[in-house]
This record gives structure tokens, C-alpha cells and sequence, in this order.
């Protein structure tokens, strides 16, 4: 290769030599501390301590899909459970933009002032095309995220049904286990499939806005049947007017529901999230609720139901991961596909066909 620069006519030029390339390995990776890897009682004995670091990596291991993680979990979880069930439990949820993060932050603050610790579990939406989510939900909570007795924990959805992460019943358990008196659950969005998060929550709160069309929307919704209370945000400056239009809507709405099985008819209040309008008034309606539910007997009704639910649940998923993890069914799965897609068997048929092939297997 030519260097024009050792041409004679550039004697006088002095070149200095290049700049050595550094090399790709980090040299301060080998000062780095490596983790130390925690035994099921680590993980429980930080728990209970309330060590915020050993319950974060706790809830890690439970959403974690590697079988050896979830066997640690289970343990962990096992363990944990004579320690739980001792919090208030409240989902909330509401359409997209009606102010669900800033809301938990203003809600937060204000059952904080009252003692005890705040759990709050958001789940951010799952890509269906990258599978990723972005868990910002943090970012809008400025107080509760710097708050001493406040944990918050953005967990992906992942597909799971309601916009619930799959194991967030479990990670209530540990929170519980953790000192935590009062949990949030915050979900990303309404929809039908939100019995999800109904069936982990004593208290069922909906946030929605004015001006939406919801108000009569909200005569067809089945989320509007589980809605222990019905609150409208943004009722604030020239809003307010529209807001308490709103409230008067979903109450007419109400009427078309049956009583729940609670007893109790469900309210519906209007507030600022942003102003902080209105929150006292939201607390003192599921204070009451509360009263009213335990006092009736329906507070333990619903947590035993509710673990029942779970159970049949958790069947239900470990069958359908048990199927689609059989190494004979996987290899059968891509030609049961192309016959599918070919016209050659109906969907009803090929499934049908894997199935009994499924149980063949297992009485072998």
C-alpha cells in the first residue's frame, strides 16, 4: 500500500504514529463485586427483615420463566405465606391517560401519612411485536418513588390476562411478608379480561374522565360490575362542571347493575389527581368499605374465594405450559401449523388431534 506521506516532496513533514486501538474487554470488569447468589432462607429472612434489595430480587426470581428460578421462588413463596395476608389490597385502573400513575402518587402520600408501608405494583403494557416494555410508570410517581415506607415495583404485562402480570398475586405475598399494610395494584387498562386484577384485590377502584363518551359507555362494560367505587379525575378548573356531569351518568349507570354480592352500592366521587382535590373524601369512601365488608363477613368470603380462583389458575397454566413443553408435541405443533394453514385439517380437528396425542403420552 502506497504512503504518499514518504514522497520526497514531503520530507520536511514528520508523521506521528497512530493511536493505539484499547482494547473491547472492560479492564474494570475484573475489579467488579460479583453477587453473592441468596439460599431460599436469605431470601425469606431478608423479607421479613424488609430489606427492600432481597425483596426486589425475590419478585425478579418470581417473574422469572427459567425453571430453576421458579423452583428457588416457589420456596421462597411457600415460606413467606404465614406471614402474608395482613394488608389492604386495592386495584385500580382505568382508561389509558386518566391519570392512573399520578393518582397512585397523590393516593399514596396521603394513606402514608396515616403510618405503615405502601406497595405499589404497576404493570406497564408488553410490546406484542418485541415482547419489551418501557416500566416508566415510576417516573410519574415523584413523591411515592423517594418515599422511605414506599416500594414500587413496574413489572411487564407480558400478555398476561388484563393487563395483570402473571405473577403478581405472588409478589402480593411477598410484599405482604415484607411489612408492606397496604398494596396497589395498578393495571394498564380497562377491558372485560380486568378480573384479573379483580380476583387479587379487596377493593376495586375505577378512574375515569369526563367529556369521553364513557358515561354511557359504561352501561355496557362488565368492568363497571366489579367497581367497588367509581372516581372521576381532572374535575378541576372548567372541568368541573363536566366532571360532575359525569359522576350524575355513571350513577344513573349504576342502576342497570344488580346489587353485589358485597351489599355494598358502589359510590362515585369526583377529584383532582393533579391538585390533589377530593382525595380525602375517596378515602373515607373505602375506609367505609371496608368497615362494611368485614363487618358483614364478605372481607374473608372474598379472600377465600379468591384463592380458590388462583388455584384453578395456576392449574390451568401449569397444563398449558406442561402441553406446549412436551418435546414430542413441540416437533408435531409446525406440521399441525402448515396442515392448518394449507386446508387440509380445520383448527378444531389439528387441536383436537394434538390433545389426544397429549394424553396418550402421559398414560404411557
Amino acid at each position: 500500500m502506497e504512503h504518499p506521506e514518504n514522497d520526497e516532496q514531503y520530507k520536511g513533514l514528520k508523521v506521528n504514529d497512530g493511536v493505539i486501538q484499547p482494547s473491547i474487554i472492560n479492564p474494570y470488569m475484573k475489579h467488579r463485586k460479583v453477587r453473592r447468589e441468596l439460599s431460599v432462607n436469605d431470601y425469606v429472612e431478608g423479607i421479613l427483615k424488609g430489606d427492600i434489595t432481597v425483596l426486589s430480587r425475590a419478585v425478579t426470581l418470581v417473574e422469572s420463566v427459567r425453571a430453576e428460578h421458579q423452583a428457588i421462588a416457589q420456596e421462597v413463596i411457600e415460606k413467606c405465606l404465614p406471614y402474608s395476608g395482613n394488608s389492604v389490597r386495592i386495584g385500580i385502573s382505568g382508561v389509558p391517560g386518566a391519570g392512573k400513575s399520578t393518582s397512585i402518587d397523590v393516593f399514596g402520600l396521603h394513606v402514608l401519612e396515616k403510618g405503615g408501608k405502601l406497595a405499589v405494583l404497576a404493570i406497564d403494557p408488553s410490546s406484542e411485536r418485541s415482547h419489551g416494555s418501557i416500566l416508566g410508570d415510576k417516573t410519574r410517581m415523584e413523591h411515592l418513588s423517594v418515599h422511605p415506607n414506599a416500594f414500587i415495583r413496574p413489572s411487564p404485562s407480558a400478555g398476561s390476562l388484563g393487563g395483570v402480570a402473571r405473577k403478581t398475586r405472588e409478589t402480593i405475598i411477598l410484599c405482604e411478608a415484607g411489612g408492606f399494610d397496604k398494596i396497589f395494584v395498578e393495571t394498564v387498562g380497562v377491558g372485560q379480561s380486568e378480573t384479573a386484577c379483580h380476583s387479587m384485590v379487596d377493593f376495586f377502584l375505577l378512574i375515569q374522565l369526563a367529556g369521553t363518551g364513557d358515561e354511557l359507555q359504561g352501561i355496557k362494560r362488565g368492568i363497571m360490575e366489579m367497581a367497588d367505587g367509581i372516581v372521576i379525575n381532572k374535575a378541576d378548573g372548567n372541568n368541573i362542571e363536566k366532571a360532575q356531569l359525569a359522576a350524575t351518568h355513571f350513577r344513573n349507570a349504576l342502576h342497570y347493575f344488580p346489587m353485589p354480592d358485597s351489599g355494598w352500592t358502589p359510590k362515585v366521587l369526583t377529584y383532582s389527581g393533579f391538585y390533589g382535590l377530593g382525595i380525602k373524601e375517596i378515602w373515607d369512601m373505602i375506609d367505609q368499605y371496608f368497615v362494611f365488608v368485614k363487618n358483614n363477613g364478605y372481607f374473608d368470603y372474598r379472600r377465600n374465594e379468591q384463592a380458590k380462583y388462583w388455584m384453578y389458575e395456576s392449574i390451568n397454566e401449569h397444563l398449558k405450559n406442561n402441553f406446549y413443553q412436551n418435546e414430542v408435541i413441540s416437533t408435531m405443533l409446525e406440521q399441525a401449523e402448515q396442515d392448518v394453514q394449507m386446508g387440509k385439517r380445520t383448527s378444531f380437528i389439528a387441536a383436537k388431534c394434538l390433545l389426544d396425542k397429549y394424553f396418550d403420552l402421559l398414560k404411557k
